[in-house]
């Protein structure tokens, strides 16, 4: 009995780590294209299971930079739960660039990371050539460039959909092309839940609480969900968003019988001069059943989807995720701000919830110029701030021809003297002046 005990416990042990086996496989993403590099560094690095190259390696013979005179600095005196990937950095003065080799079409995923406050800078890219080429060029203010790790990722195809809806004072509209643009991460806010790090991420995505950016939620709750999420074709994959923003929410509800009319709000700081992408995560996790939840949403204070029904949206299925992308021109204004709140559908009844959101991705959008900072180009910035090299090559050169000039112009002059020559004058001259050592001379006719 003891025996067929153990073999019915070890069946289900090996059962039990297939299926998980079976599910972290199922879960991971294996981009075609992916470099992690570990900057000014020798030895390599791992981060969250994540191995991290050093670009300083002798012994390497991955070779990502192009940078003669670049320093390779390794920071002391750090705490201990600083990662490996920030205690090294690589050290510019001047034009440097990091070249990587893609298979992939598509958009990337490139992500700098510096030690100041562990900033990590995330752009989307498109890729039609062979290669990413990223260039780091000193400002004219610190003289220096640096960079501590660089991640190039080829992304999900569905990640960025090639259209959007555009919101204006003047309407909505259908705007297409957006692939191919170039974006910067701003924010990537999980509403109504805690911080999702890298890890809980299957494109190592950090995602942080709305709470400081909420504006107003009178009567909204916090919802969390202990469920299976159910990703589906057509709706959000789980590179579009993970568990853990889709499993959270802030939820909209009535205190009485009667429709609330404030909603909720969110305000996001940006930069004036730029269209914004925003996408807002919806996941119905707080209805009890399908075709209940109606709301309107509102960007700027424009309605940007009138009579909003999850339940059609998601395939009528409960706790499946989906969602909508808006291109927003904030003009001179120096904030985003989205809201959502009960539509003329809304059902009157305490148990239904009025409105609700999951989660929110706001990404810079570039400007005419092809800028994502303001209004130059790129051969602006590398015309102003030439490399130094070749600076020195031009002043060498510079150097040499003024000694050229030099001399050439005495040998012109010493010959324009022996074809001319010099000779005293013919003429009494005063003792005196004699003495003075006076004396007169004129050229030859």
């Amino acid at each position: 009995m003891a025996i067929l005990y153990r073999r019915i416990v070890f069946l289900l042990f090996v059962f039990l780590l297939s299926s998980l086996f079976s599910v972290s496989v199922s879960l991971s993403f294996s981009p075609a294209d992916e470099y992690l590099v570990n900057c000014g560094s020798d030895v390599d690095s791992t981060v969250d299971n994540r191995r991290f190259v050093a670009d300083a390696s002798s012994a390497s013979k991955l070779k990502f930079f192009s940078s003669e005179g670049s320093v390779a600095l390794q920071g002391e005196d750090l705490a201990p739960n600083v990662p490996e990937i920030y205690r090294t950095a690589r050290i510019f003065a001047r034009q440097a660039k990091y070249e990587f080799n893609v298979r992939d079409k598509g958009t990337h995923m490139d992500e700098f990371s510096s030690e100041f406050g562990s900033r990590v800078r995330e752009f989307l890219v498109w890729v039609d050539a062979g290669e990413v080429v990223i260039r780091f060029v000193p400002s004219k203010d610190s003289k220096l460039a640096f960079v501590n790790a660089i991640e190039v990722i080829s992304a999900p195809k569905d990640l960025i959909a090639d259209v959007a809806t555009s919101v204006s004072d003047d309407g909505t509209e259908k705007l297409n092309g957006l692939a191919k643009q170039a974006m910067e991460v701003v924010y990537r806010i999980n509403v109504g839940g805690r911080k999702v790090t890298p890890f809980n991420d299957t494109l190592w995505r950090t995602w942080v609480p709305d709470d400081e950016f909420l504006k107003t939620g009178d009567g909204s709750d916090k919802t969390y969900f202990t469920g299976r999420i159910k990703y589906r074709a057509g709706g959000a994959s789980r590179e579009v968003g993970p568990d853990n923003v889709y499993n959270t929410a802030r939820v909209a509800r009535r205190s009485s019988g009667s429709v609330p009319q404030v909603d909720m709000s969110w305000d996001f700081p940006v930069s004036a001069g730029y269209k914004y992408l925003v996408r807002m995560h919806f996941c119905d996790i707080a209805s009890k059943s399908l075709g209940m939840l109606y709301f309107n949403v509102y960007i700027n204070g424009n309605l940007a989807y009138q009579d909003f029904d999850i339940s059609y949206s998601a395939g009528y299925v409960l706790a499946s995720p989906y969602y909508i992308d808006f291109v927003v021109d904030p003009s001179s204004a120096s904030s985003i701000t989205l809201s959502v709140g009960p539509s003329n559908k809304t059902i009157v009844d305490e148990h239904v919830v009025d409105a609700m959101l999951n989660g929110v991705e706001i990404m810079k959008m570039n400007n005419s110029m092809g800028s994502l900072d303001g209004f130059v180009s790129e051969d602006m910035i590398l015309s102003s701030c030439p490399n130094r090299r070749n600076l020195s090559i031009f002043i060498a050169m510079m150097a040499f021809m003024c000694i050229f000039m030099s001399f050439y112009i005495v040998a012109q002059r010493k010959k324009v003297g022996d074809d001319y020559g010099w000779t005293k004058l013919s003429m009494d001259v005063r003792g005196d002046n004699l003495k003075s050592g006076n004396q007169f001379a004129a050229r030859k006719p």
